[in-house]
């Protein structure tokens, strides 16, 4: 067990900083020598390939014209041989996944719900909310599957804060090797307590910092349709779902699951931050994600019957998760509730398509903004509004309750999803 699993939640973001401290010496140390060893093999390289000496040429106004500064950062194997998994942590995943897995095939008769905040910024009101989570999964084992937001990566339309990976300290001082490290000894922290984790990773390297830990990995509305997008998650070992686009096209999101359930050849980093060529063997959990639009809800039984239409005729399983908030509520968190009610009844009507429900949950209704990081209100959104803890398990327990009703229906028909 490490330090880190000690260490006061009030203290994360602190350690964090000494870590990344020592980390960064040591990754200057090894820049140091990498460029050593190359001015000293290089020229040989050259002299072999029979290429000629010649001067400098000067690249001024040609390179890094917009390029303010370039810091090193922590490695991914660094920060986890510094940050490692504990037993407990990668067994919560483990049996996360393949419960989420099972779910989606319908061999697992229950319901995934991911819940939690649409972003974290504070590792005490995220680790009391992962609590909340651990008392709530005990509660409705029987009948949900539920997994935690964790995101710590936001998406911006234009220009806003960029998530707790990228500026821990909310301040704009943008200390990433901090952030990701605080981001992964909270991921460890939380699964350790038997609470599995979701995110939304939306750069290319983030993911590495975070492997074995994430259960289930959301593609975002806006980056639905980037083939590098697709081409990474065909690789993860989690779960993965992709939203519909923010105009509400279906077909881009179920574009993006066949071609992640291919294998790719693309460039990416190994754990040493190094560039590599990565081969992949494809995603089979790829599945959509019905989040709504700008123009109304996608979430109704009609909606549902189309997006199966979709599906089946793209040779897909007739299988969809969908996101209670975002356009769905029409950015309204309060109207949650009402998507909720209605995927109850629906999946209570023996409704098999519906295998997960999203939600935005906090420890306390709203949001607020991001002015004054001091000022905040604890618990509470600094990006989308939350619904709070109390109407988070009343619709929980209407999920359950759902869930409970389509096994028994299922049972007594001889249809799917009666396994118990």
């Amino acid at each position: 067990m490490g330090q880190h699993e000690h260490v006061a939640a009030e203290e994360i973001l602190e350690l964090s900083r000494r870590i990344a401290d020592h980390l960064l010496d040591v990754q200057g140390r090894v820049n140091a020598q990498m460029d050593a060893t190359q001015s000293e093999l290089l020229p040989e390289v050259r002299r072999l390939l029979g290429q000629q000496g010649g001067g400098a040429v000067d690249m001024s106004g040609l390179v890094n014209t917009r390029i303010a500064g370039l810091s090193i950062v922590v490695t991914p194997e660094a920060v986890a041989t510094v940050v490692p998994l504990s037993e407990a942590s990668a067994r919560t995943t483990r049996d996360a996944r393949r419960a989420v897995t099972d779910i989606l095939r319908g061999a697992d008769g229950r319901l995934a719900v991911i819940a939690g905040p649409c972003s974290i910024h504070d590792p005490a009101a995220t680790l009391e909310y992962a609590a909340f989570v651990g008392r709530m999964r005990d509660r409705h084992r029987d009948d949900l599957e539920i997994v935690m937001r964790t995101y710590t990566e936001k998406p911006r339309t234009e220009v806003d804060w960029k998530g707790f990976a990228y500026d821990p300290y909310l301040d704009g001082s943008n200390n990433i090797s901090v952030g990701l490290i605080a981001t992964r000894m909270l991921m460890c922290r939380i699964t350790g307590m038997g609470v599995p984790v979701a995110a939304e990773p939306l750069n290319a390297l983030t993911p590495q910092y975070v492997d074995g830990l994430v259960t289930y990995n959301g593609v975002g509305a806006r980056n639905v349709t980037d083939q590098t997008a697709r081409e990474r998650v065909s690789g993860f070992s989690s779960v993965i779902g992709f939203k519909n686009s923010p105009e509400g096209s279906i077909d881009v999101a179920i574009q993006a699951v066949i071609a992640a359930r291919a294998g790719h050849e693309f460039l990416g980093v190994d754990r040493h931050g190094m560039t590599a060529q990565l081969s992949t063997t494809g995603n089979d959990t790829g599945h959509v994600i019905l989040r709504g639009d700008r123009h109304g809800p996608n979430y109704s039984a009609a909606h549902i019957a189309d997006t199966k239409d979709k599906l089946v005729k793209r040779g897909l399983p007739a299988v969809v998760v969908v996101d209670a908030s975002h356009g769905n509520s029409q950015k309204n968190h309060l109207r949650q509730i009402d998507v909720v009610r209605d995927l109850a009844g629906q999946i209570a009507g023996g409704e098999t398509a519906i295998r997960g429900v999203m939600l935005e949950s906090n420890l306390v209704a709203g949001r607020q903004d991001l002015d004054d990081p001091g000022a905040l209100e604890y618990g509470k959104s600094v990006t989308d509004a939350c619904v709070d803890l109390h109407t988070t398990a009343t619709l929980l327990d209407e999920l359950a309750g759902a869930a409970r009703a389509r096994r028994t229906r299922a049972a007594s028909s001889g249809g799917p999803l009666s396994t118990p």
